[in-house]
């Protein structure tokens, strides 16, 4: 059975960083996509960073420049180092993958709280 287990949140300072970690089993976990979300309150979520299994990334606008995802293959993780966080990058984040044909694959989900 598929499990996404996410860790790392916490509570920061504005211009803080965090490192949020995703640790998956019952996958394959080398040949799949991975993607962090985000979810802050009364907002629907949103695609934070995804890297395929050949380590192209992407990120949102709204990250760029500030976050970085890695795999660790060995260690079936992903992670999301994030940096000069602001009080707009508090929310839930949520690790996810797709796996084709049976679907979504998500975690419980870690929060981060940026605040003085």
């Amino acid at each position: 059975q598929v499990q996404l287990v996410e860790s790392g949140g916490g509570l920061v300072q504005p211009g803080g960083s965090l490192r949020l970690s995703c640790a998956a089993s019952g996958i394959i976990f080398s040949i799949y996509t991975m993607r962090w979300y985000r979810q802050a309150p009364g907002k629907q979520r949103e695609l934070v960073a995804g890297i395929t299994s050949g380590g192209s990334t992407n990120y949102a606008d709204a990250v760029k420049g500030r976050f970085t995802i890695s795999r660790d293959n060995a260690k079936n993780t992903v992670y999301l180092e994030m940096t000069s966080l602001k009080l707009e990058d508090t929310a839930v984040y949520y690790c996810n993958t797709l796996i084709f044909p049976r679907g979504d694959y998500w975690g419980k989900g870690t929060l981060v709280t940026v605040s003085s």
